[in-house]
């Protein structure tokens, strides 16, 4: 019985520990913020729902990339030089950047290397203030060309997965196993 009761707890205490910050390397490989990767970061960003706390991860070669937070203005132009550079929120080169997810608002980020952005290297995420807080998602609306924007339709793994790890568990504490049966007959 008190095995039941352990296992009960840590189910309930899973799907919390879950609802946590996530941690997501962007385009989900080593290196995946990369030019002619085939990656496509609208698709691989609408496979997640994002909420503050999060920290997107960009993996890349420092001399040959490089990560700009902008504005969605600059965001659908791929022009940082724009309205005199007002449109860069922060700059991050150094092969390896964790970007914590702070706020409840579109993101928008591009690699500002020559030809990296119009040529796809560019995401955009949206940041919910989570479930437990009662807030929604903002809207990021694509670029004309529809080629890169994402809105996020994505979910985490939570109660629904918690639960069939849970009929799971109660499934095989209440199978005694063969060789139970064979020693006491039952």
């Amino acid at each position: 019985m008190q095995v039941l009761a352990v296992a009960s707890l840590l189910l309930l205490l899973w799907p919390a520990r879950r609802a946590g910050a996530a941690e997501y390397v962007v385009g989900d490989v080593s290196y995946g913020w990369e030019s002619g990767s085939g990656i496509n970061y609208a698709a691989w960003a609408r496979e997640y729902a994002f909420a503050v706390g999060d920290v997107l991860v960009f993996q890349y070669v420092s001399s040959q990339h490089d990560v700009y937070e902008v504005t969605e203005e600059v965001y659908r132009s791929c022009d940082t030089a724009a309205a005199g550079g007002n449109g860069v929120r922060v700059k991050y080169t150094s092969g390896y950047d964790r970007v914590v997810l702070a706020e409840a608002r579109g993101y928008w980020f591009i690699c500002d290397f020559p030809g990296h952005c119009l040529g796809g290297m560019r995401v955009a995420v949206n940041v919910s203030a989570g479930a437990a807080a009662g807030g929604g998602s903002p809207t990021v609306n694509p670029p004309p060309d529809g080629s890169a924007a994402s809105t996020t339709t994505g979910g985490r793994p939570g109660w629904a997965a918690a639960g069939c790890l849970a009929l799971g568990v109660l499934a095989l504490m209440n199978t005694r196993p063969f060789c139970y049966y064979r020693q006491y007959g039952h």
